[in-house]
């Protein structure tokens, strides 16, 4: 397997880490205009610097995501998109997309654990649906320096529970002043220092409470997954895959 790397930041350095580890990978391009590293070996994203790659994984920034995923899709290439804020713009591109022919697995995290979070979260957002008592709202931490609030993780998490919990049809971001509605899924986000990573799901009742928490020891964890959505992706027929479909997949469900 013969990888791009378009982004050369943090994300973009474990990535090229991991592929180092994983048998049958190499790097065949590191693409990314501000990047000092030596490694880097084209400013842009185009056919040219890409030539070499069977799949691209993309760790870049959101403004230049939508051109760069219509590059990969005109070249056949597959694609690994972990970039996130740019999902408004999804369904605009959607049906160009899919005239193209594109392969494409996009998520705001491809931690492995965090999937089978997401997984144990929807299970558990099913049962409150079921029990009025009950409420559920969800919370983050992470690091000072992430560009964004609340997380792409955190909304796929929010969604996740959107999607089962009928009495519960908003997101409320932020932290209000004043009393939030019942029919609101209030959503927190908190930075300090150098968190990788934690997301805590609180269901309360007046009786107890139930937590369900997973912690990123370290960013290795988004950089193995996304190397392992790569290997998948190649395989895949032409479409857009989110996480869920590679989880699914990974775990037989």
């Amino acid at each position: 397997m013969r990888v791009a790397i378009v982004g050369y930041g943090r994300m973009g350095h474990m990535i090229y880490s991991a592929i180092q580890e994983t048998k049958g990978a190499s790097v065949v391009a590191v693409i990314d205009p501000w990047s000092p590293g030596k490694e880097v070996t084209a400013l842009n994203a185009d056919e040219d610097s890409l030539k070499d790659a069977d799949v691209v994984i993309d760790f870049s920034v959101a403004a230049s995501v939508r051109d760069n995923a219509l590059l990969y899709a005109k070249m056949g290439l597959p694609a690994v998109i972990g970039t996130t804020g740019w999902y408004d713009e999804l369904d605009a591109i959607r049906n160009t997309l899919s005239v193209l022919n594109a392969k494409i697995i996009y998520s705001g995290n491809f931690s492995i654990g965090i999937a089978m979070f997401m997984s144990i979260v929807s299970k558990a957002a099913a049962l409150v649906d079921k029990i009025d008592s009950y409420d559920i709202a969800l919370s983050e931490i992470h690091h000072r320096n992430k560009a964004d609030a609340p997380s792409g993780t955190l909304l796929m998490l929010g969604e996740k529970v959107l999607s089962s919990v009928s009495r519960k049809n908003r997101m409320l971001i932020g932290n209000p002043e004043g009393k939030i509605d019942p029919d609101a899924l209030h959503l927190s986000s908190l930075r300090v220092g150098d968190e990788p990573g934690t997301h805590t799901v609180m269901i309360d009742s007046k009786e107890d409470a139930i937590i369900l928490e997973h912690r990123a020891r370290s960013r290795e964890g988004f950089a193995k997954g996304a190397v392992r959505a790569a290997e998948w992706i190649i395989g895949r027929e032409p479409g857009l895959y989110t996480m869920d479909d590679f989880i699914g997949d990974f775990l037989g469900e």
